[in-house]
């Protein structure tokens, strides 16, 4: 009898395994599969969403999140790009940066972020719901590599601390893919990231199925034509060292294209050929690229959009010559007039969205490369508080960092005519 119960516990746990291993989001060519079926998805940006779980307030978080994902759950939404942690503390590049850190200090990790990412996880798979991953960051709102360039002695903290010219900025961050120091810094943190087990349900990070993929940092740039050899190193390196440590789970770069690879596309198509490189990505942003001034209007708004589809047409063909998918993983518009005040219109904004899930919505009909989108970025039940532009510490998180005036691109829940455009899409 005891025999037979063994036998029994043991197929359960087999075929638990297998169910699993079933719903590992895969690459097959251009598509995302889950159990062999085809994924495609609308998903958010969601970059907070791992330290909501750190609040004490609950209804500022562990409340507010389980609220959020239900609400992105009601409206379709299935996939969301989270930022694991950020390093360093105080201020840089003249702005506050995110906090808490996952590493405050150099090579001392906070490991109650990843309990708080480990709440996040849970809660998603309960929803069937995938997460996209990023490690680490081009940009300074989360420390990212100017912090472990300063942890190096290649940034002194007082230049650290003060607004940095656009120049000084590249020539600083494009030192990051020599340095190694940094670079083994970068990966003692992936390490610990990579080899947490969840503290709610005890599965590790490399058998989690709420996780899709890895995404090696957001928008890593070369920065300088002279870094572009140690960047296309440190990319295919670090690639094939998760791939080693992780055969579970997809890998993409977090590139925004053609901006993001000095204006080169057979840059971006060296990179993303790499073996170990499961998707190709890119992020589209009308505003930080002048294709229109002050604010969307009427008149511009058809010249954006026009830009746009070129923009994305582009890079469909490129991911159709590697044979493998391509997400639109950052898009954003502020709101008509320029204005930061949730109860005025989004309408060029709904027009935006809406021209970019048609592109997708084609291609996955004509059985294109578009796999998916994540507008940027959703910022649930939080609101700017009147009267002040930038994020404090104390005010709730929203879609927009720190160093981005509140209210710029959030996509909050009370935006009713973005999710009715969202849900045209995502219902079908």
């Amino acid at each position: 009898m005891i025999k037979k119960i063994n036998l029994l516990i043991l197929t359960l746990a087999l075929v638990m395994m297998a169910n699993a291993q079933q719903a590992f989001v895969k690459q097959a060519a251009q598509q995302f599969t889950i159990a062999g079926k085809p994924y495609y998805f609308i998903g958010a940006n969601y970059w907070y969403g791992g330290l909501l779980a750190l609040e004490k307030d609950p209804v500022k978080g562990k409340k507010r999140l389980i609220n959020e994902l239900d609400f992105l759950k009601s409206k379709g939404i299935n996939n969301l790009r989270v930022l694991v942690g950020g390093e360093g503390e105080g201020k840089i590049n003249g702005v506050d940066r995110v906090k808490p850190a996952l590493q405050p200090k150099h090579q001392i990790f906070n490991e109650e972020i990843l309990n708080s990412l480990d709440f996040l996880l849970m809660e998603m798979a309960k929803r069937k719901m995938y997460a996209v991953l990023y490690l680490s960051n081009n940009w300074e709102w989360s420390g990212g590599f100017l912090q472990y360039l300063n942890w190096n002695g290649q940034i002194d903290q007082d230049t650290l601390q003060r607004k940095l010219t656009w120049d000084e900025q590249r020539d600083y961050t494009s030192k990051f893919y020599d340095c190694d120091p940094c670079k083994t810094d970068y990966r003692k943190q992936l390490d610990f990231i990579i080899s947490h087990k969840n503290s709610y349900t005890g599965i590790k990070y490399t058998d989690e199925t709420a996780i899709m993929a890895w995404e090696l940092a957001n928008e890593p740039r070369p920065m300088r034509a002279t870094a572009i050899e140690s960047y296309k190193s440190w990319i295919s390196s670090t690639a094939a060292y998760i791939k080693a440590i992780d055969q579970n789970h997809l890998l993409t770069i977090g590139t925004e294209g053609f901006m993001g690879t000095e204006e080169n596309f057979d840059l971006f198509k060296q990179i993303h050929s790499d073996k170990n490189v499961d998707y190709l990505t890119i992020h589209i942003w009308p505003k930080n690229w002048s294709w229109f001034k002050e604010a969307p209007t009427k008149e511009n708004l058809p010249v954006v959009i026009q830009k746009t589809n070129e923009y994305i047409q582009q890079h469909e063909a490129i991911a159709k010559a590697l044979n493998k998918p391509l997400v639109i993983e950052e898009f954003g518009l502020p709101r008509d007039g320029h204005s930061f005040d949730p109860a005025l219109s989004t309408q060029f904004r709904d027009e935006y969205f809406q021209s970019i899930f048609s592109n997708w919505k084609n291609s996955e009909k004509m059985k294109g490369a578009i796999a998916g989108c994540n507008f940027w970025a959703f910022g649930g039940s939080s609101r700017p508080v009147k009267g002040q532009l930038f994020w404090k510490d104390g005010d709730d998180f929203s879609g927009d960092p720190p160093q981005e005036e509140q209210g710029l691109n959030t996509v909050f829940d009370s935006d009713h005519s973005t999710w009715k455009v969202i849900r045209q899409y995502t219902k079908k």
